[in-house]
């Protein structure tokens, strides 16, 4: 039988001739020995600690082996790891498992996973907890739709806004950005525990977050862009952002979050677009605005999603509900500087008829608040009169 032939020239393992070894013995069964010969002085020495590393065996060639300088016999240490290897699913969307491994720790999905290695310290591991069939589109939307806030609003637009109107202005700014912080907290935090197997939704949360940094810096941004001081945190705000930010479980907190306080969000961010009394509040409330709808899109679809498996869903959306509404009983509710800010804005102008106009503009977007909630919560499969219920008992600090 032809003995199989390897010749390295003047190549040596210092300058990659293991590569060309290693290749030539994966064309072999396991037992079958190599001819190994080349002109590189230490070759003998490099070969054999490479071989025993590997798990194959060497022997020096004798002197009636012409040109051979060594025999290596292929091991099955390197094949009977592998053979124990498994894909982690598939590349694509259409190859997510169910509950992911946690060996798998960081693998590419569709890789080949060599057993063992350390497991990776995610909790959020089972695919339906935290999938929604959008998610890769919407990822696409999102990184496609990112804009830059120094070229994307026109900073030096001149404009000339009485003092009390940008008073107000400062201080709807100044509660957006407290919003917006508590916003880009909760996708963080649910960001690390998710198992990079779920790519699309890590890459989504991360888009979430990166939108949310943008938006409180843009808010902060037109908040001081004509030389004044922020305006007032109200503790009933803050207590109210808390109660998101302490919610463990991934689906309660997208609802919460999502589904409910971004998704009024947008009928306030569209609110202050209509009585924007200049240019670059205008554009920065329309900015944020398409960043948020995607938001409130994912929170809907992945819980219409969890509603297909998991039949005790709703119930514990309504607990959810109740038990934050039962935290925050106690609360004075909005901040009234934050109320009076938005009557004021809506008013455009210091008369009981334009301050009558405003006072009820603010009082018809609470009850589009109202009607955009429900109308989410009966798409989860909620019935008309107790999603009218869950509606009223949603915090009055809008989030």
């Amino acid at each position: 039988m032809t003995p199989h032939f390897l010749d390295l020239g003047d190549l040596g393992f210092e300058r990659g001739a293991h590569l060309l070894v290693q290749r030539a013995l994966g064309e072999l069964r396991p037992g079958t020995e190599l001819a190994v010969t080349g002109r590189d002085p230490a070759l003998l020495v490099h070969l054999d600690a490479w071989c025993r590393k590997q798990g194959h065996q060497v022997r020096r060639a004798g002197d009636t082996d012409d040109d051979v300088r060594a025999w290596v016999t292929r091991g099955r240490t390197d094949l009977d790891r592998w053979a124990r290897a498994e894909r982690a699913g598939g590349p694509d969307p259409g190859g997510i498992v169910a509950k992911p491994e946690l060996h798998w720790g960081l693998a590419a999905r569709g890789a080949l996973v060599e057993p063992g290695g350390p497991k990776i310290n995610a909790d959020l591991v089972d695919r339906d907890f935290v999938w929604a069939d959008i998610a890769p589109s919407l990822y696409a939307h999102a990184a496609a739709a990112q804009w830059d806030p120094a070229k994307a609003v026109h900073w030096d637009a001149e404009f000339s806004v009485p003092a009390e109107i940008e008073q107000a202005v400062v201080q709807v700014m100044t509660f957006l950005v407290e919003n917006e912080q508590a916003a880009l907290v909760i996708p963080a935090r649910l960001l690390a525990r998710v198992h990079p197997h779920f790519r699309e939704v890590l890459q989504l949360l991360a888009v979430q977050a990166a939108d949310e940094a943008r938006h409180v810096e843009v808010f902060t941004r037109r908040a001081l862009l004509t030389g004044g001081e922020m305006g007032t945190s109200s503790v009933s705000g803050r207590e109210s952002l808390t109660t998101l930010l302490t919610e463990p479980d991934f689906s309660l907190a997208s609802f919460l979050l999502s589904v409910l306080g971004e998704g009024s969000f947008l009928n306030l961010l569209t609110f202050l677009d209509r009585h924007a009394p200049d240019p670059v509040t205008r554009q920065v409330v329309k900015l944020a605005r398409q960043d948020e709808a995607r938001h409130v899109a994912f929170g809907v679809a992945h819980l219409q999603h969890q509603s297909t498996v998991d039949s005790s869903l709703r119930g514990r959306l309504r607990n959810a509900v109740e038990h934050r509404h039962q935290a925050l009983i106690a609360s004075s509710g909005l901040n009234q500087d934050v109320f009076d800010a938005l009557v004021v804005l809506a008013a455009g102008e210091w008369t009981p008829q334009g301050i009558e106009r405003g006072y009820a503009a603010v009082q018809e977007l609470q009850a589009e608040m109202d009607e955009g909630r429900q109308h989410r919560l009966v798409r989860l499969g909620f019935p008309h009169d107790e999603a009218a219920e869950l509606s009223a008992l949603h915090t009055r600090n809008f989030m």
